[in-house]
This record gives structure tokens, C-alpha cells and sequence, in this order.
């Protein structure tokens, strides 16, 4: 058995009761059991007035075939045929450690005495073809590049011809494993040289290209503080990001979730979280928050982002402004994930109860926050968490006996003035 053949099991349905092949031809009985046709008519020819399978008498020997049986036969047939297909070509496709050896050879030899890599694009598929295969291939052509400067070369061309897109799509994937596997940026040449280049693709790139560099930044900002120290004097940067979080047409939640992780990483900086809010991050996640369906990690991203927001002034100001996110806060309360419900209490409590902004004490009981409040006192959260909403229900109870003395103290003052 070769270790790269394929191996698709058959569905036990699919098989004849008595060749055990995938039936050609199915027909049923009148005992309801499926055979294939040449198998029971040799059965029955024999002499035979019994069901193979159940061993009943036959009332009637009429053969009445299964079209839907073998309907799903031949769809399934023709799926099998597609990943043999496909299989077989990956196997031609394929290239052995020599050649990658050789590939990335040539690729930095043409690079030094040419600089251009639009007649090299073949090799790049073929490398990041191998690398994709496997953990161990991309260990290899990772071990491979080092000792020739190749991801240094990449890195290079990206700095130097960035408006080359059409070339810098087919660069990035494999730039980004090996920068991934590399562990740093810092470690390559011209590092601090390429983020004009990363912001020029995530600007003007095609979605996939977008989607592509979206990861190498995220891996950039969460692993390399000094990349991101210098990533974050990028004003155009927070922009960018957080375009991807624009509702309409374009919409991707896959980029945006990724995009936002970025912005999770750099605020991780409190100089940056004013950068964020100057940038719109409140009014643009926000409206993302209230308006589009976002999945589990999405969700909780976007409310890790408004947490770590609200803990600067600005941002706190900027949430209080808008009514509309700090109700879809509310709403994501005991909604999501415990995660998402951490946040959005923490970004409460920061609102109401620290900054004790009335504006946001409006927003949260318009949108029913009392009984969420409660509903949380009494469910299985964490101890920070169970505290946090004790201190919001004393906020809005305190606000509701204050409310509830003024009406009383206003009635009164009215009943006084009346003429009878």
C-alpha cells in the first residue's frame, strides 16, 4: 500500500448484498432489499424464490429499478473521480526537495542580475505549492531561504515595487509563511521599509491580497513589539483597518475579524488607543457592532477592541456619544460567548460607573439593561464580572430613587399651587 494512494471508503448502501461491488444497475424487490441487477438475476436464474438478504419467499420476481439509489451513485462516483483528478495532478505537480533546493537557487540568482520577478512567478506557485503541502515542507523551504537571503529578496521587491500588484499577490502568500515561520521581521533587511508597502496592499490589493497581508500584519503586530512600536506611527494604518469594517457591499467578516485583531494588538499600546478613537474606531466597529451578523469570534473581538477603547477618556467620550453602540453592547450581554459578555460588562462598568456619563445610563436602560444586569447577578460568571454588575445595579437603582424623589417632590409642589 503507497503511502500517497487514495483511499475513499464506499458507503455500505452503495454495495450489493451479494457482490459487495458498488452497484451498475440497482433494482429492488418486493421485499424492498436493492441488488445490483446482473447479481440478482443470476441469483434468481439459479432457481432461487428467496430474497438473498432476508430469505422470504418471493410473491412476485419483478425487478423494479432504483432511480434514485442510482442517482446518488453516479454523483458520488463523479466526486471520486475529481479527487483522483485532482490527486493525480497535485503528485505531477509536486517537486522534491532538489528542485525546491534548485527553484530558490535560480529565483535569487535571476533576482541579483535581473531585480524582476514577473518571469519567475512559475517558481513561486511550485514553492508555495510544496510549502502548503505540509509543516514539514515549509520547514524545509524556510531552512532552504535562510541560507540564501531569499525571504530577505522578497521582502526587497515588495519595498521596491509595491504598485506591482499583480506580482506582489503571488509574493505575499509565501512571503508571509516564511515570515511566519521566520518568527520575526526584524531579523530580515529593510524591515521598517516594508510597512508603506503593506498599507500600499492593503489599500489598492484585491480582496485576496488584502486578506493575505491582513495575516502577515496580524502576525507582525502580536509577536514583534519593536515592528509594532513603528507600525503604530502610521496614522494611515488605523485608517485602513478599520475601512474593512465598513457595512455594504464589499463586506468580508473573515477580513474584518482579522483586521480587527490588528487593532486589538496595537492598542495594546495605550498611546495608541487615542490614535484609534481620532480615527473613528467607535463610530466605524460600533455601527458593525449594531448593524451586520457577525459570528462568535468576530463578536468578541470587536468588544475586546471597545473594552480596551474605553479605558482612555477619549474613548470613553466617544462611546457616550453614540447611543446606538452602547445599546448594542447591551444586547451582546449573555448573547455571545461568556468572553463577549466580559467584555461588553467591563465596557459598562467603565461608562456607567466610572465615568458615571448619564448619556451612557440612558442608552443602557433604553435597551432593557437592568433585567440584563440581573439576569447575569444570577448566572454562573466570574467573580470580577458578578462584581461589576453589582456595582451597575446600584448605579441605576440609586438614579431610579433619585428620579423617583424629584417626581414626588415635583407633585407635591404642584398639588400646593392648585386653586382648590
Amino acid at each position: 500500500m503507497r503511502k500517497d494512494d487514495l483511499y475513499i471508503p464506499v458507503p455500505s448502501f452503495f454495495r450489493c448484498p451479494i457482490s459487495l461491488d458498488v452497484m451498475k444497475s440497482p433494482v429492488s424487490l418486493c421485499t424492498g432489499v436493492t441488488y445490483d441487477r446482473s447479481s440478482i438475476q443470476r441469483w434468481l436464474d439459479s432457481g432461487n424464490n428467496t430474497c438473498p438478504a432476508t430469505m422470504q419467499v418471493l410473491q412476485t420476481k419483478d425487478l423494479v429499478p432504483n432511480y434514485t439509489l442510482q442517482r446518488l451513485i453516479q454523483i458520488w462516483s463523479d466526486s471520486v473521480r475529481t479527487q483522483r483528478s485532482d490527486t493525480e495532478s497535485n503528485r505531477v505537480n509536486s517537486v522534491s526537495h532538489d528542485q525546491v533546493r534548485e527553484l530558490i537557487k535560480q529565483f535569487v540568482n535571476d533576482f541579483r542580475v535581473h531585480s524582476e520577478l514577473e518571469v519567475n512567478s512559475d517558481r513561486l506557485s511550485k514553492l508555495l505549492a510544496f510549502s502548503e503541502e505540509s509543516a514539514e515542507n515549509l520547514r524545509f523551504v524556510a531552512s532552504v531561504a535562510a541560507e540564501s537571503d531569499f525571504l530577505a529578496i522578497l521582502t526587497s521587491f515588495l519595498v521596491h515595487n509595491p504598485k506591482n500588484l499583480k506580482v506582489v499577490e503571488k509574493i505575499v502568500p509565501l512571503w508571509k509563511m516564511l515570515l511566519v515561520e521566520r518568527g520575526s521581521l526584524s531579523k530580515i533587511g529593510k524591515a521598517n521599509d516594508i510597512y508603506p508597502a503593506m498599507i500600499f496592499a492593503l489599500k489598492h490589493g484585491s480582496s485576496k491580497l488584502k486578506m493575505e497581508m491582513s495575516k502577515a500584519l496580524e502576525f507582525i503586530t502580536s509577536t514583534d513589539s519593536e515592528a509594532k512600536s513603528s507600525l503604530s506611527e502610521n496614522s494611515d494604518l488605523y485608517s485602513v483597518l478599520l475601512s474593512f469594517s465598513t457595512i455594504n457591499s464589499d463586506w468580508n467578516p473573515d477580513l474584518m475579524e482579522v483586521s480587527v485583531s490588528c487593532l486589538i494588538s496595537l492598542a495594546m499600546l495605550r498611546k495608541n488607543r487615542v490614535k484609534l478613537v481620532k480615527a473613528g474606531a467607535v463610530k466605524s466597529v460600533g455601527k458593525a457592532l449594531s448593524t451586520a451578523e457577525m459570528g462568535t469570534g468576530l463578536t468578541d473581538k470587536v468588544l475586546r477592541l471597545l473594552e480596551l477603547i474605553s479605558t482612555c477618556k477619549e474613548g470613553r467620550l466617544e462611546l457616550c456619544n453614540d447611543g446606538d453602540c452602547v445599546q448594542a453592547i447591551v444586547k451582546k450581554v449573555l448573547k455571545v460567548s461568556n468572553e463577549a459578555t466580559e467584555h461588553a460588562v467591563t465596557i459598562l462598568w467603565s461608562l456607567c460607573c466610572l465615568f458615571r456619563d448619564h448619556r451612557a445610563q440612558e442608552s443602557v436602560a433604553k435597551s432593557n439593561g437592568m433585567a440584563k444586569i440581573l439576569l447575569l447577578l444570577q448566572s454562573n460568571c466570574s467573580p470580577a464580572v458578578r462584581q461589576m454588575a453589582a456595582d451597575l445595579l446600584k448605579v441605576f437603582r440609586v438614579n431610579s430613587k433619585a428620579v423617583s424623589r424629584l417626581s414626588t417632590s415635583y407633585d407635591t409642589k404642584t398639588t400646593h399651587i392648585m386653586p382648590f
